[in-house]
Formats: structure tokens, C-alpha cells, sequence
């Protein structure tokens, strides 16, 4: 596969939509894992810790080991254990990924923290509120990622990133975004595989959270044209993608020539 040494997955609208596989993406991770190519996957997929999504994948036909995968969850994790040890934290999230926070100590009702996951019904008018509230008190607010949407089973829904710029614009602070698009979680993927960001490929169905990141950092970027991929974005885009495929199931057939 050319000069490939490693390539980098994001996971929902990628290799799955909804948790149901992409056709041809199976086939396309048991050719590089033949071919001897390491693979890893970052998500902010935060309903999932990395055991289970590396047993769901596998139930559907896509062995993937845990110790490849790389959440927003986990990110967060060793971030709040570097920045803010010991600190009680209000964790907000849809989802249950406590076993990708072990450590983390959690206080809901009196937090040095405000850390937010994905969002869901959990983010209420008045949950957003409060910690509008808190974080206007000086609290410091860590959001797991700053995507602003992601592709449910029955269209688009807004995620996290869509109120970080509502908080930021009341509080006149920034929050720190841990997972894609900031670089640590890119890095520490290329860290997995033990190859340098310049010999590698990023697979991702977002073009200013997964792709051009990754770009920035000298990979090669692969955007697909399934998940939450918009015609309109790419058409509008000044920074341009390195490819665009219909889906996963092409990339063999590029690496060739990459």
C-alpha cells in the first residue's frame, strides 16, 4: 500500500452509520490489518467507553482491539488528571463511560469543575444554565469535544460544540476542547501506531473536525461522502481535503496510489 505506514479511522459515519456497518468497511480493515498496516480510531463518541466499542465493532464482523481506539472520554481523562488533579467534577454527558474516567473524581453538587461529554437530553434549558452560572463564577468549564453535530438515526442532531459558543460569548472565556478537532487526540493515535503524522492517513466523514486537523499535522486526508458529510460544506471550504471517496470501501484502491 505505497507509502502508508498507518491509517486513522474516525468511527460513526466512517466504518458505521448509527452503529451499523458501512458496506465494504469490514473488508477495507481486514485488508490493512493482512497487509500488516496498524490502524487506530478516534472518536468523541461519548455514550461508549473503548471496550465497548471495540466489542460492538467486533460483533459486527470489524475485530478491533480496545488499545486501538482513542475516545474524547479517555482524552479528558488524562487531561483532567494533568490540569486539574484531585478537583471534583460535574461530568455531564449521554452516555455512561465511566470506565474511560476511572480516576476522576465527581462532585455534582459542589464541582472545581464543569466537564461536558456529548450532548443529549441531558442538556436542559436549565442544566445549560447552571453552568452558564458556574462557569460566570469562575469555574472551569472542559468539554470533551467541539463537534457541533452528529448524525443520528433520523437526521442531524446538535452536539456540544453548538453550546460551547453560547457559553463562551455570555462568559467572554474560552473552554477547552479535548477531543477532535484539537491535535492531542490525533497525536496520541499516531502514538498507537508508533508512526510519524507525516506517513499517515486520516479517514473522516467531517472536514474541519477530523480531516483537516489531521492535515495540519502532515497527513494525508481522506474525506468520505457518508455520515454527516454536506455537499455544501466542501463546496464552500477555502481549505481543501487531499481526496474525497463515495466511501470507505474505496480507500484500498487510493492508498494504491498515495
Amino acid at each position: 500500500m505505497s507509502d502508508v505506514a498507518g491509517v486513522l479511522f474516525d468511527i460513526e459515519g466512517v466504518i458505521v452509520t448509527s452503529w451499523e456497518p458501512v458496506p465494504g468497511a469490514a473488508d477495507v480493515l481486514a485488508q490493512l490489518r493482512e497487509s500488516g498496516v496498524p490502524r487506530a480510531f478516534l472518536t468523541n463518541t461519548t455514550s461508549r467507553t473503548c471496550a465497548e466499542i471495540a466489542a460492538t465493532l467486533s460483533d459486527l464482523g470489524m475485530p478491533v482491539e480496545p488499545s486501538e481506539i482513542v475516545t474524547a472520554a479517555s482524552l479528558t481523562a488524562e487531561y483532567l488528571k494533568q490540569t486539574y488533579p484531585g478537583r471534583r467534577c460535574w461530568v455531564l454527558n449521554d452516555g455512561d463511560v465511566d470506565a474511560d474516567l476511572e480516576g476522576i473524581e465527581r462532585d455534582d453538587d459542589d464541582p472545581d469543575v464543569v466537564v461536558l461529554g456529548g450532548a443529549g437530553e441531558q442538556f436542559t434549558h436549565r442544566t445549560m444554565s447552571r453552568v452558564a452560572e458556574l462557569m460566570l463564577d469562575g469555574v472551569p468549564v472542559v468539554a470533551m469535544h467541539r463537534a457541533a453535530s452528529w448524525q443520528g438515526p433520523d437526521g442531524l442532531r446538535l452536539d456540544t460544540g453548538a453550546y460551547l459558543a453560547g457559553l463562551e460569548e455570555l462568559s467572554g472565556q474560552s473552554v477547552v476542547a479535548v477531543g477532535k478537532p484539537s491535535m492531542q487526540g490525533f497525536l496520541a493515535a499516531a502514538d498507537i501506531m508508533d508512526v510519524d503524522p507525516s506517513r499517515m492517513v486520516v479517514v473522516g466523514d467531517d472536514l474541519y473536525g477530523e480531516v483537516l486537523p489531521g492535515q495540519r499535522l502532515g497527513m494525508t486526508g481522506v474525506l468520505v461522502r457518508t455520515g454527516k458529510f454536506r455537499r455544501s460544506v466542501l463546496e464552500l471550504a477555502v481549505d481543501r481535503p487531499d481526496h474525497v471517496i463515495d466511501s470507505v470501501a474505496d480507500l484500498p484502491e487510493l492508498l494504491r496510489s498515495v
